[in-house]
């Protein structure tokens, strides 16, 4: 079986610099030129361009990895119970009813 090529194989920046630009454009309701003025405070400077294109490369990848990991999990915790719960029906009273 042969390994996946690199999708970042063309790009000189790092893998770590393209997801987080790709999740600051999705997560947060900035618009390019806002994502590339905060990368470039952190000392990353790119063009608001390269934010679009890898948003349009590597979203829909980024996207399948996250829904992957979430269904992973939720597969996970099949295994727990609904429990007993008591309820005060009347305040003031010791009277309590439990449910199934």
């Amino acid at each position: 079986m042969t390994n996946p090529a690199n999708p970042f194989r063309y790009f000189d920046s790092s893998p770590e610099v393209i997801r987080l630009v790709v999740m600051m454009y999705v997560k947060s309701p900035l618009s390019l030129r806002n994502v590339e003025d905060l990368l470039f405070e952190r000392g990353i400077d790119i063009c608001h361009e390269a934010v679009r294109l890898w948003w349009n490369r590597f979203g829909p990848m980024f996207a399948a990895e996250i829904r992957k990991k979430r269904v992973d999990r939720m597969r996970a915790h099949t295994h727990w119970r609904w429990h007993r719960l008591a309820l005060h029906f009347r305040p003031g009273h010791d009277q309590q009813r439990t449910l199934q």
